[in-house]
């Protein structure tokens, strides 16, 4: 499935950082740093696929060089405390191919040059041997300051100004998203991205009267691994995988996240089940079948979605018994990751959360129960009206 990230950080002195160190590491290059007296080779690095800078028209040309470039910036700034330069880091879509992946990369990268007249050093990342496949990402440093012809000049302060920044930032996550988007269509894939918090995203699908789409919406966002809690879940997920065996999370953030992700593939597998009965018989009733013989399709085609299921899932719990587990499992009392009081917030959340959705699957579970009843009884009362006997209205079963 597809997944949108988008993050921005800032490379600053004061946290022992240089944009010459980041640069070489980002791109699997030598870079010297003047301002240091330091060589910084990262050539023995694996994994990067492609690595490019992109410049203003009227920049100069020394600004194509990496290393002349960052140590521009380095040499601009002044302060202890200076940033030298800031990162863009997005997720790129598995479902497309490599090309694909540098075509949008480079989009991206030049409406930053187009909007900010800054440069931009560009480096995609293949996913890591060891970790998930599926993650392909790109590494998106960008100056300060503007690139003109005369070299590095004004800071960029609609990025760093409080009232301006989070715009800025938000309407460019808006296009990475629709770069995203674009690209998957071409691609034939039927997943899009979406860059908004899922609190606008229901309200708007609620707004458009997708009730289904709301409710998967209402949930609390993922709790964040971290490098250290996501590298101990990654190798715990490759033992579980070489010894044929069920993956058990190691963390305490790692439960949490794993216990969400459950509940979202059950939640689904439940409404798809729903939904092949409700359109089973409503295929039937469009039929002209009267609405004994539509419950009772809609009945068989509940039992071989079952009996798919079964086969599918290799003798699994049912959804209701998977979901109270995972409720049971989701977190304990005992501080998460680093003890915060929000991570034990967190912890409870999903919790509470998860007993919630459990009593809203109730009712509808017992719905379909009554109804599935009440088919079977009207069946029985018409045998027992051809065979001249009748079950009155106060008849139990």
């Amino acid at each position: 499935m597809a997944s949108y990230h988008l993050s921005v950080k800032t490379i600053k002195r004061s946290a022992g950082r240089s944009a010459t160190a980041a640069s070489a590491y980002r791109s699997a290059s030598t870079v010297s740093c003047e301002r240091e007296g330091r060589v910084h080779d990262y050539t023995a690095k694996q994994g990067v696929r492609e690595s490019f800078i992109l410049t203003p028209p009227d920049a100069p040309d020394w600004a194509q060089d990496r290393s002349a470039l960052w140590n521009a910036a380095e040499a601009r700034e002044t302060r202890s405390n200076s940033v030298t330069a800031r990162e863009w880091e997005v997720a790129l879509p598995s479902e497309i191919s490599d090309h694909a992946r540098a075509e949008i990369v480079r989009e991206f990268a030049q409406v930053l040059v187009d909007r900010y007249r800054v440069a931009v050093d560009v480096a995609i990342h293949a996913p890591h041997r060891e970790g998930d496949q599926r993650n392909h990402h790109a590494h998106i440093m960008t100056t300060t300051r503007k690139l003109e012809a005369t070299g590095l000049t004004d800071k960029t302060r609609v990025l760093d100004v409080a009232k301006t920044g989070g715009v800025e930032i938000e309407q460019m996550r808006g296009v990475w998203a629709e770069l995203q988007n674009r690209a998957l269509e071409r691609a034939g894939e039927v997943e899009r991205v979406d860059h908004r918090s899922l609190e606008v995203q229901r309200s708007a699908a609620l707004s458009r009267g997708e009730a289904q789409r709301a409710e998967e919406l209402d949930r609390a966002p993922e709790v964040k691994l971290g490098p250290a809690a996501n590298a101990i879940e990654r190798r715990a997920m490759r033992e579980a995988h070489a010894e044929q065996r069920e993956y058990v999370p190691r963390t305490e953030r790692g439960a949490v996240v794993h216990a969400a992700r459950q509940a979202r593939a059950a939640f689904a597998e439940m409404r798809e089940r729903l939904g092949a009965v409700r359109d089973a018989y409503s295929a039937a009733r469009d039929q002209g079948q009267d609405r004994v013989t539509a419950g009772l399709a809609a009945l068989r085609a509940a039992a071989e979605r079952q009996r798919g299921g079964v086969a599918e899932d290799e003798g699994r719990d049912s959804v209701k018994d998977r979901l109270a587990q995972i409720v049971g499992r989701g977190g304990s009392e005992r501080d998460i990751g680093d003890g915060t009081g929000a991570d034990r917030q967190a912890s409870r959340d999903i919790r509470d959360r998860l007993s919630e959705a459990l009593g809203r699957v109730k009712p509808a579970a017992r719905e379909e129960m009554d109804r599935s009843e009440g088919v079977e009884q009207d069946a029985a009362k018409e045998r027992d009206r051809d065979r001249g006997t009748d079950h009155g209205e106060g008849w139990g079963w």
